[in-house]
């Protein structure tokens, strides 16, 4: 069975987007996304710059980070290496999206559902090249068996040294580029250049805006050195890569409903963790109406959690197949199927309880205690799966996720306890106060042990200076977890309500921050 790649010749390419337009013929892509393109990158200033033409598309990992995330097998990779899609099973999630390191991945506007280059699969099982292949006059786009050692591309690779794009990723891509430019090749080594004539729009920096290119100025040689009038010239400093030319930049694929949805999943898995933790601080279980409310509290954001989650999809109607069709390499899958467990183990414990069932209820408590816990924290290990994202591969992000599942129930807690009467209840104030610390401390042992790489820097900067560092610090910081300290402070059980409400509003700012802040870094 052949292994088949791409080689990318950039001596002989010539920018022509021959192989765009033969792409887009050959599959029928929409206008707004694209399969290939074609990116421009210019070097040095006139007379001596040069224009870089890199050719962009899926890489065919061996180890595709897209397939394991899928939920659904509508990713999938063939015995030939040729990572296909089919799209009647793909459900519009959008992780696979996330998950390519090379923004190769895209929803098409017509179908609703994931789609990307296929290396024309169709035309392979003919014995035919890919379109791209055909239609290139220089043939600088070379495809072929990469195990047969007769063929061009593997003789290509065996004379000339290639470069391949985010290496350090691990998935052994199977797109080369023979002389490919690091400018071109790594998206944060060029900024935009939006407002010319090549420019197709401009790029969306890491605040989410337009960005101009960062030149270096010229200095002037007799400004630098007016006390030596004979001095020679300075030379000027070389100017930034530039990007020409490129596909419009894709807003975040995950919006608001996932940023929801975690911080609903927190005060869902919270407050039951709050009826399983009470007695073992009280000595005592919690009373059956304060117990029966935050069971209640759990089970309608545990509704709401799922909501959203089908909310966000492209194809709701197949949300179904992630249960009865599930790929189980996928986060997303343990995921929900964690959720249904504990959705279920829920419902039963309010039920007994309802029933005056108590010693049942009591066996339930524990098991779904662990059921909230694991459904908790999967999402860090969902967003590990999101390789393209660097921000979220940090290994605090499951520490993060449980210290809020804590608050927002403790939270919950205090808030249900002064409406039913215990206001003089310090224990919840205590408890409130304490995991208000714990995840003030969490979130910034993860701001702190952000992954060393650019990307992850990037987004960190979009977090916690501009845009969005007054939302941080003064909304995330200081109104969810500072003031609160200083209402629960005063002992008033009002101040102590208000307190868990704006513990709650904090939460939520950092959620969204968190799932914002990787979506705004280009992967391409």
């Amino acid at each position: 069975m052949p292994t088949f790649g791409f080689l990318i010749d950039n001596r002989k390419c010539i920018g022509c987007h021959a192989c765009t337009v033969a792409c887009k013929s050959e599959h029928q892509v929409p206008l707004g996304v694209d399969r290939t393109w074609v990116k421009y990158v210019e070097k040095g200033t006139f007379p001596h710059n040069r224009r870089y033409f890199t050719v962009m598309r899926c890489n065919h990992c061996d180890l595709a980070p897209c397939v394991t995330i899928c939920p659904v097998t509508a990713l999938y990779r063939r015995d030939d290496g040729v990572v296909d899609f089919n799209s009647d099973r793909c459900i519009g999630c959008k992780s696979c999206l996330q998950a390519c390191p090379y923004d190769a991945l895209y929803i098409d506007p017509d179908s609703q559902t994931a789609a990307k280059c296929n290396f024309c699969a169709h035309r392979l099982d003919q014995g035919l090249a890919p379109s791209c292949v055909v239609v290139c006059p220089e043939q600088a786009i070379v495809a072929g068996d990469l195990d047969d050692p007769t063929s061009e591309i593997a003789r290509l690779l065996d004379r000339h040294p290639t470069q391949v794009r985010k290496p350090e990723k691990g998935t052994r891509p199977k797109l080369f580029y023979l002389e490919g430019e690091a400018a071109a090749l790594v998206p944060a080594q060029t900024a935009a250049h939006g407002p010319t004539l090549w420019g197709r729009s401009a790029y969306v920096g890491t605040d989410g805006k337009p960005v101009e290119p960062s030149i270096a100025p010229r200095p002037n040689a007799r400004e630098a050195a007016p006390s030596l009038p004979q001095a020679l010239p300075l030379a000027a400093p070389p100017p930034s890569p530039r990007r020409v030319y490129d596909v419009r930049p894709r807003a975040p694929a995950w919006g608001w409903e996932v940023a929801a949805y975690t911080w609903t999943k927190s005060i869902a898995t919270g407050a039951f963790l709050a009826v399983a933790v009470a007695p073992l601080l009280m000595g005592a279980p919690l009373g059956t109406g304060l117990a029966l409310a935050l069971g209640l509290v759990a089970l309608v954001f545990l509704g709401l959690t799922a909501g959203l989650l089908v909310a966000d999809l492209k194809q709701p109607r197949r949300f179904l197949s992630v249960l009865l069709r599930p790929q189980w390499r996928s986060w997303l899958v343990r995921g929900a199927y964690l959720l249904t467990g504990y959705g279920a183990i829920l419902t039963l414990w309010l039920t007994a309880r309802l029933a005056g069932a108590a010693t049942f209820a009591a066996v339930l408590l524990w098991p779904g205690a662990v059921l909230a816990l694991c459904s908790a924290v999967y999402t860090a290990f969902l967003f590990a799966q999101a390789k393209g994202r660097d921000f979220w591969q940090n290994p605090l992000l499951a520490i993060h996720l449980l210290a809020h599942a804590l608050l927002a129930g403790s939270a919950v807690w205090r808030i249900l306890d002064v409406f039913s009467g215990g206001s003089s209840n310090r224990l919840p104030t205590l408890v409130l106060a304490s995991t208000v610390g714990c995840s003030l401390v969490a979130l910034l042992a993860e701001l702190l042990t952000t992954p060393p790489t650019t990307d992850a820097h990037l987004a960190l900067q979009w977090i916690i200076r501009r845009p969005n560092g007054r939302l941080f610090w003064g909304g995330g910081i200081g109104v969810g977890h500072v003031l609160p300290l200083l209402l629960l402070a005063t002992g008033f059980p009002a101040a102590a309500v208000l307190a868990g409400v704006l513990a709650l509003g904090g939460l939520l700012v950092i959620e969204w921050l968190w799932v914002q802040a990787p979506q705004r870094v280009p992967l391409s």
